[in-house]
């Protein structure tokens, strides 16, 4: 038992290392972008936001919870 969680402990930070370097490079890149957007979400209108930002931080996000998903899928499955 203690095994298994070590295990997913180091999934877990595997999983926030990468995804915090992802992140990191896309702060990086999106320094010089050019083509800003607006996002609606129901009734409230973000900033102009890079689109590059906007497509990276939904890739990101979406890894963490694919990533915690699996990670929690895997530890009830046994």
């Amino acid at each position: 038992m203690l095994i298994s969680m070590i295990n997913q402990l180091k999934k877990l930070l595997f999983i926030s290392l990468f995804n915090f370097s992802l992140f990191l490079i896309l702060m990086i890149g999106v320094q010089n972008a050019s083509n800003k957007t607006k996002i609606n979400f129901f009734l409230i209108e973000t900033i102009n936001l890079p689109i590059g930002f906007i497509v990276g931080a939904s890739f990101i996000s979406g890894s963490i919870t694919g990533g915690v998903l699996i990670n929690n899928y895997k530890k009830t499955d046994i």
